[in-house]
């Protein structure tokens, strides 16, 4: 994984609504060497970190930088990284990433170390003005956007397409 990696680790699980195991392995489903371990202790656990996460994200979203460097400083600090050079060789050639957390870790351990690491990385890169929350009013996903003129407004095209579309009705029916 990279740093772009732990930031979708960190949007997933913050837009996830985790209300059973099921959830958190859905929103996991990229990463089946945690899905696939995951219990219900590490359930509870990640759904307080999800809480924290989408409290910086609101931060961040309203621009509110104290909020999210103590947001994300204490998730830095509850759940830090442990950065450790692997090599999982997949043929001939390793193939070189970096674990967040010890090999024998629980999942809720290491996804919240990557999820806390991501985000933290992801402000430095994109500071405060690239991330949102979809404007569709039925959405509560978060998003950072990432486009040359920095005018995404929906977390996927779907919802645009939805609103956008609905809109369209609506002037048809007047």
């Amino acid at each position: 994984m990279d740093n772009a990696d732990y930031l979708d680790v960190a949007l997933r699980l913050a837009n996830a609504s985790l209300a059973d195991l099921a959830d958190l392995r859905a929103a996991l489903h990229d990463e089946p060497w945690w899905a696939d371990r995951t219990t219900e202790t590490d359930l509870e656990a990640l759904r307080t970190v999800a809480t924290t996460l989408r409290m910086a994200l609101d931060a961040a979203v309203n621009d509110d930088a104290d909020a999210v460097l103590t947001t994300v400083n204490t998730l830095l600090a509850t759940h830090p990284p442990r950065p450790r050079l692997s090599g999982h060789s997949s043929g001939e050639a390793p193939n070189w990433h970096i674990h967040v957390a010890e090999p024998d870790a629980p999942p809720a351990q290491e996804v919240a170390a990557a999820a806390a690491w991501g985000l933290a990385q992801a402000v430095v890169r994109h500071g405060l003005d690239r991330w949102g929350h979809c404007a569709a009013q039925d959405c509560a996903t978060y998003f950072v956007d990432t486009s040359t003129n920095r005018a995404k407004r929906f977390c996927s095209a779907r919802c645009a397409n939805r609103v956008h579309v609905a809109a369209f009705r609506a002037r048809q029916r007047t």
